[in-house]
């Protein structure tokens, strides 16, 4: 803040504050250095409507939806505000929980601007005109004369903009500035932290930043630290940004494919693919935040808004010089789905959140986006023979206590999935599917083993707020089976641990997963093969330790 401005600030925003260790707004306009990080929008409709928030007339809410209210949902169709708690990082993101809002919106007299300071922080009890009262930690500057807080108007808010030093309106535009007080920018100075803004912008916005068919005029971003302006990568050219754009381009450009659920039946949205050969990019601190590594192989998942919820980690490719990327788009009849399915982050999708049908739709979602990335790099069909171990390094930093050490995320656990002998015989260690069992006699049927065809690698997923490996796998004969799963820890090559330490975590079958989203809490499934039907089993692994699955199926048919 420049030193012609500071005396604005405390005449105006220190009047009537309350005491330090009520709200820590006066030690942070006391210093000679106070900083502010301002958030700002042009060409949107600002916030209009009522000012307070028991007048009801009028459709427009959005100043009460921002400033008086908290946990308001949206009212606009594909619009933001799901919850109607995004609002408050500014407050948690200011030292002293206070913002000043400045906005110009369009009123039934015309253009309008309004100027008035909030902040949220700790309830206190403070003296009140004749005894102890009880305040909420809510606090509000503005004008006071009509007994609550309301903002100041039109020329006054102009004015007192002008001392401020905020950036004024021009004659017809219209828009919000949001003023953070005092910002939490943890260890970063305050150049780093403008750079971090500009590449999170790209890697959270960069669908807002194209030009499409249905979008001319793309959105236009810019990022300044003390006046100096801060680039912002440009996702067309900036790798590994530039692999989600070209899966953008397919996707609205005819090529994309809708996926679907078949029962019941739905249209989920539409995917497009792109993939290419190339070195892995060293990876940002925004591109970590985002939950990409180096080695691209994420599909970015979004709704009709555009705004990206997550990138979607899929398999890892077979070579470390090919990458790809995806982009999901929800149809836009299910829109309300996947915002009910997102925590108020809005950084993930959660069947387990949502009841039937709509939890089949997310989880359908899913495993249509997995079969085409199989399709991609070619990664389902063939069954495994022999025994395999299967590593799953490389994992996100949330599974990092999870993973094999090689990778440098720290830990000691690795994953490991083993096939039965498909040419028959006895399989290593006694516990693969595949080949032609003995005959168990004496209760009317006959038993024998069949092979398990796996599909891809056992992956690491979120079930419910749980880690778990997952592995998918297929039938390929005709007939009736149960299913079984065998998990155990590896105490070494070759060798598994038959008995945990006394106290020691072991892997558990968590459940199994039906072809169409349905989970079955079964410790045997019971199922019918030779119908090309993908099924998964899930298992709780036990950390730092080397889980082996073991997946067999045992045919069962009445003896004659």
């Amino acid at each position: 803040m420049s030193a012609a401005h500071l005396s604005g600030w405390r005449e105006l925003l220190l009047q009537n504050a309350p005491l330090e260790h009520q709200l820590p707004l006066r030690g942070a306009l006391r210093r000679s250095d106070i900083r502010t990080l301002t958030v700002s929008d042009r060409g949107t409709t600002g916030l209009g409507g009522p000012t307070r928030a028991d007048v009801a007339q009028g459709e427009n809410h959005d100043f009460v939806s921002f400033v008086r209210n908290i946990g308001e949902p949206r009212d606009t169709e594909l619009g933001g505000g799901t919850y109607g708690f995004g609002k408050g990082i500014f407050y948690l993101v200011s030292k002293a929980g206070a913002v000043l809002l400045h906005t110009r919106c369009a009123t039934q007299d015309g253009l309008e601007t309004r100027l008035i300071g909030c902040a949220l922080w700790k309830s206190y009890i403070g003296q009140g005109a004749t005894e102890e009262k009880r305040y909420t930690g809510r606090h509000w500057w503005g004008d006071p004369s009509s007994g609550i807080v309301e903002p100041l108007i039109g020329e006054v808010a102009d004015q007192a903009a002008q001392r401020l030093g905020l950036r004024p309106f021009l004659a017809d535009e219209t828009g919000t500035t949001v003023v953070v007080i005092d910002p939490m920018l943890d260890d970063l100075d305050p150049g780093q932290a403008a750079e971090y803004v500009a590449d999170t912008i790209a890697w959270q916005l960069w669908p807002k930043m194209l030009e499409t068919q249905g979008r001319p005029e793309p959105m236009r971003f810019s990022v300044r630290c003390d006046g100096a302006e801060v680039p912002i990568p440009d996702p067309e050219t900036t790798r590994p940004l530039d692999l989600f754009v070209a899966a953008y381009r397919e996707l609205t450009g005819g090529e994309s494919r809708t996926l679907q659920c078949r029962s019941p039946k739905k249209v989920l949205g539409q995917l497009g693919l792109a993939k290419r050969v190339g070195l892995s990019v060293e990876a940002s601190m925004a591109s970590l935040t985002a939950g990409v590594e180096g080695l691209v192989h994420h599909v970015c998942l979004m709704r009709p808004a555009e705004l990206v919820v997550t990138y979607y980690k899929g398999p890892k490719p077979p070579s470390e010089l090919l990458s790809y990327a995806g982009v999901f788009r929800a149809d836009t009849g299910m829109d309300e789905v996947y915002a009910r399915a997102e925590p108020p982050t809005h950084d993930s999708w959660n069947p387990h959140s949502l009841q039937l049908p709509e939890s089949t739709f997310v989880r359908t979602t899913f495993r249509r986006i997995g079969e085409a990335l199989d399709g991609l790099l070619e990664l389902g069909g063939s069954a495994r023979g022999g025994s395999t171990a299967i590593s799953l390094g490389a994992a996100s930093g949330r599974f990092a206590s999870l993973v094999t050490g090689s990778e440098g995320l720290g830990g000691a656990s690795d994953f490991t999935s083993r096939s039965g002998a498909a040419g028959g015989g006895q399989p290593t260690g006694g516990q693969g599917g595949g080949g032609a069992g003995g005959s168990e006699g004496g209760k009317g049927r006959s038993a024998r083993r069949s092979r398990i065809e796996y599909i891809g690698d056992p992956y690491l997923d979120d079930r419910g707020g749980r880690t778990v490996v997952v592995q998918d796998f297929r039938l390929p004969d005709d007939g009736e089976y149960e299913v079984h799963v065998d998990a155990a820890v590896l105490a070494g090559p070759g060798t598994r641990e038959t008995e945990a330490p006394l106290g020691a975590a072991v892997p558990e079958l968590l459940g199994w997963e039906h072809p169409d989203g349905r989970a079955i809490e079964e410790p045997v499934l019971r199922v019918t093969g030779g119908d090309g039907s993908t099924w998964r089993v899930m298992v709780t692994p036990a950390a730092d330790t080397v889980t082996e699955l073991n997946v067999t199926a045992r045919s069962v048919a009445s003896s004659r």
